[in-house]
């Protein structure tokens, strides 16, 4: 499979999220369900101020796509864990009430033969209707949940995210919009890549969208039968930027100064982590964190001197992630070996927040977004 980009910027999905006739009801529960390739994660949140506050969530590793990549097809055994996960959510949106929810599928069922029959056995044995989204769409959801951590500063923005199944890379030009009013230009993009006519303020521009069909568990999937550890991660590196000359800000000479790279994925949160010595994980001390690449290089150097099996034990990258950390490392590394910058501002945010702020700002019950 090779990198997918729109021919132009008319190619961007339209708004998904139009106004809803009901007036703003700040009270109202909100969820939103990402099921992808190696998790399915939930949060439920309401309405506070121009952001919103956690009421509940969950996480947990599912590996849909285990053996996906050989066979096609979603597997059995992939399947239940699934719906077993699954089968929480539903209970907890039933405890909450939650009546406002998006539940979106990502790559793995993109991909799937039998993606169909999945999402029926899903609707089946939970109660929960899930819908598979393009590509194009989730990367503008993981753009829009990282609106607050754009610095006034940046000029040239590109925002990674590193799924299991694919990476999605986008850049965004804000040279145009005052610097109060760079975060408040990325929370627009919900309505759409392209800014409608009479849009309000002054507008991002969206430079190049790709789709990189490599992520953390298709990656590793490739390079499975080199056995040499350090060896498969070279490759994996240097695979991944081969991927990458599709797109188009690629060889294009950057300015180091207001430039920014915002990085969204469990591969980065857990390097941020290591790299302050988490042995339980911190959200608050995650999300936003500043990162050099010398200090992302030497969590990565650590992390090869581990081996398999001290990368298996480590606290601070946990059994979920052990097996996975090394391609994720990888395609981060490539990252910053191409683009003129020294630092990574850390997410702990993507297609769920992303979900959420668009569910929300289309209800108009955000602060600053009743139009």
């Amino acid at each position: 499979m090779t990198p997918e980009r729109p021919a132009g910027a008319d190619a961007f999905p339209e708004p998904v999220e139009p106004p809803r006739p009901f007036p703003p009801d700040r009270a109202r529960l909100y969820a939103a369900l990402d099921l992808g390739t190696n998790s399915c994660r939930m949060l439920i949140a309401r309405p506070k101020g121009e952001q919103f506050e956690v009421v509940d969530s969950f996480s947990k590793a599912v590996r849909l796509g285990s053996g996906l990549e050989s066979s096609g097809r979603l597997g059995r055994a992939s399947m239940a864990r699934t719906v077993q996960a699954l089968r929480i959510c539903a209970r907890k949106l039933d405890r909450h009430g939650v009546d406002r929810m998006r539940l979106v599928a990502t790559e793995a069922c993109r991909r799937a033969h039998n993606a169909g029959e999945f999402i029926r056995k899903v609707e089946r044995e939970t109660g929960l209707g899930l819908e598979i989204i393009q590509p194009e769409e989730e990367a503008r959801l993981a753009v829009v949940s990282c609106a607050s951590l754009v610095e006034r500063r940046t000029e040239q923005l590109l925002v990674v995210d590193i799924g299991g199944g694919s990476t999605e890379l986008v850049w965004i030009d804000l040279a145009h919009v005052p610097p109060e009013q760079r975060a408040r230009a990325i929370m627009r993009l919900h309505t759409g890549f392209v800014a409608p006519e009479g849009a309000r303020g002054p507008a991002a521009r969206v430079v190049d969208w790709i789709r990189v069909p490599l992520g953390v568990a298709t990656l590793k999937d490739q390079f499975r039968d080199v056995e040499d550890d350090a060896a498969r991660f070279a490759l994996m590196s240097w695979f991944f930027e081969e991927n990458l000359a599709e797109f188009s800000p690629y060889d294009r000479e950057q300015a180091r100064e207001g430039f920014q790279i915002i990085g969204t994925s469990g591969t980065i949160t857990t390097v941020a982590a290591s790299y302050l010595g988490l042995r339980r994980y911190d959200r608050n001390r995650v999300d936003g964190l500043l990162m050099t690449s010398d200090q992302i290089d030497q969590v990565i150097r650590e992390y090869l001197a581990l081996g398999p099996e001290g990368r298996r034990t480590d606290p601070r990258i946990g059994r979920d992630r052990h097996s996975l950390i090394m391609s994720g490392a990888a395609i981060l590394q490539a990252l910053l070996r191409v683009w003129p910058t020294d630092r990574m501002s850390v997410a702990d945010r993507g297609l769920r927040e992303g979900m959420l702020y668009a569910q929300m700002c289309g209800d108009g019950v955000l602060a600053g977004e009743q139009d």
